[in-house]
């Protein structure tokens, strides 16, 4: 039986699983070509563990704009919706692997509610 996530550490450990399989992914690799060298990869990460942290334990830890870089990227690389179907799918998969419960249900719950908002914010900006 796996554990639920219960603390930053547990963030950080999903985190970089997810990352793992991003960089992996055939579809997805060429968005995170800036986060092939370590140092820059644990910096990427430490924010995404901040967001997260925020998103699943309120911790007011993360205080940026996240749908900024994402639009930016986007002007270069543009989101299509298979980027949104793989991102999501490695996420769920990355949760499930590591982790079951409440909390664990409720990080892939609010996953689909960013890449959600997020295809809707980057269709407005396609106008």
């Amino acid at each position: 039986m796996l554990k639920d996530i219960e603390n930053r550490d547990d963030i950080y450990i999903l985190i970089k699983a997810f990352y793992v399989k991003l960089m992996n992914d055939d579809v997805m690799r060429h968005f995170f070509i800036e986060f092939e060298q370590p140092e820059a990869l644990e910096n990427h990460l430490q924010i995404l563990v901040d967001f997260w942290d925020n998103i699943l334990f309120f911790s007011g830890g993360y205080r940026k704009n996240a749908m900024a870089p994402h639009l930016k990227i986007h002007k270069n690389k543009p989101f299509k919706k298979e980027h949104f179907t793989h991102w999501l799918s490695s996420f769920n998969s990355a949760v499930d692997e590591l982790f079951e419960g409440e909390m664990a249900h409720t990080a892939k719950s609010r996953a689909l509610s960013i890449a959600t908002v997020m295809k809707i914010k980057i269709s407005e900006q396609n106008k």
